[in-house]
């Protein structure tokens, strides 16, 4: 259940980042960019002393690290 909820969180998170960034890379890509994101959301958000416990927390923190990712992806990438 936990992998569900993981990928569900992911893929809000990178549907919503990816209209944010403007980076087309389909639903899968936008799980996988999510569900990365909340990884990297989760050690931004703890490197700050931030806690989420709610799902809306969550979510805010994988969208906030899957921002991160593709504007990382974009410097790399050299896409506007």
């Amino acid at each position: 259940m936990n992998i569900l909820y993981l990928l569900l969180v992911g893929l809000i998170a990178g549907f919503l980042a990816d209209k944010v960034v403007k980076n087309s890379f389909g639903a899968i890509g936008d799980m996988v960019i999510g569900v990365i994101g909340s990884f990297l959301g989760g050690w931004i958000f703890s490197l700050l002393n931030l806690s989420v416990n709610s799902i809306i927390g969550q979510i805010f923190a994988a969208f906030v690290g899957a921002v991160v990712l593709l504007l990382v992806i974009n410097l790399i990438t050299g896409r506007k």
